[in-house]
């Protein structure tokens, strides 16, 4: 009787949390639904090919909204490669895309405070343009050697649990604009949606497992401990596979439950960025060298950034724990139901 009561506990704290985000996650995977018409990555390939500083920012920027994961993104990348982007272009590309998004900045607002919202996507940039510096500067790139991305990738696209038709969609511009657009709502309904809905469901049942066992107050530790405590957040998140959207949930209710800004953040960086999946493919893509660079940069870039939040709501006197949810507040009971 007791675990029955336990279960019930958890599933009515993960409904709560998946109310106040459905609203968002509609509007989010709408806004991905016209990316996916008008986004044409084709039409850049020819942007990152040569130097070692543009094409990495340009490939970050691009990726930034596209809303793809971590394994997801592999075939795009891969395909960008082929065309005669830099390697360091490639790695950016696959760090900015999977973590944010459309869909995932709409959670965000929802579960999270605007000021985490504005930083997380910012972050990934960073994080992005910074890694792909890094191996364009010290890595071993071989420009006239194509990727070989294909030996065993589709197994690996679907053992992570994303598939690859959805991942590595193209859409033909010859259609008329009303059907593009129609083929734009079936894929962010249809294939975005099925794609996600795995993980997230995941990601909020984890977020309420979360709010019903943690203690109350995890301030205490988290303000002691607070290296420690991006450390266990980094050793979670790497090789753990969890969409941008799935981990904002789970980085919302360890906020709730007192852990610092800063290692929720280094969770929502480190996260979508990497599973072990894709450690092994990049590896394959690049080589060893290169996916040195790529853990390195991702787990310097997360801590720091860690840091540089916490000491921005340090600065200006907010408390993320008092704040964060309270964006859901404006969507009436009825309205959240429905969307859910």
């Amino acid at each position: 009787m007791a675990i029955m009561t336990t279960l019930y506990e958890i599933l009515k704290e993960s409904w709560q949390i998946y109310l106040d985000v459905a609203v968002y996650m509609l509007f989010g995977f709408f806004i991905a639904g016209i990316l996916y018409v008008f986004f044409k990555p084709d039409k850049i390939k020819q942007y990152l090919g040569t130097g070692k500083i543009k094409p990495v920012f340009l490939s970050a920027l691009f990726g930034i909204p596209i809303p793809l994961c971590s394994c997801g993104v592999v075939p795009v990348a891969a395909g960008l490669k082929k065309q005669g982007a830099n390697s360091g272009a490639a790695l950016s590309f696959m760090i900015a895309t999977p973590e944010s998004g459309v869909d995932s900045i709409a959670v965000s607002w929802a579960m999270l405070d605007p000021i985490m919202t504005v930083v997380r996507p910012v972050a990934g940039f960073i994080t992005a343009i910074a890694t792909g510096i890094a191996q364009n500067y010290f890595g071993i790139n071989d420009p006239d050697t194509p990727a070989k991305p294909e030996k065993g990738l589709e197994k690996a696209i679907g053992g992570c649990g994303c598939s690859s038709t959805c991942c590595a969609a193209v859409k033909k511009d010859e259609e008329p604009l009303p059907e593009r657009l129609w083929n734009g709502l079936k894929y962010a309904y249809g294939e975005l949606l099925s794609d996600i809905a795995k993980p997230f469901i995941i990601g909020i049942f984890i977020a309420g497992l979360i709010t019903f066992s943690l203690p109350e107050d995890l301030t205490l530790w988290a303000n002691e401990h607070q290296f420690l405590s991006m450390l266990a957040m980094l050793a979670a998140g790497i090789p753990m596979y969890v969409c941008a959207t799935s981990s904002t949930p789970i980085a919302a209710a360890l906020i709730l439950k007192g852990l610092n800004p800063g290692a929720a953040l280094v969770f929502l960086l480190a996260g979508p960025a990497t599973n072990a999946a894709t450690i092994m493919i990049v590896k394959n893509m690049f080589n060893t060298r290169a996916l040195i660079i790529y853990l390195s940069m991702i787990s310097v870039c997360s801590v720091s950034m860690g840091f540089l939040l916490d000491w921005v709501y340090l600065a200006s006197g907010i408390q993320a724990g008092a704040t964060v949810g309270q964006a859901s507040e404006i969507v009436p009971y009825p309205v959240q139901l429905a969307a859910a």
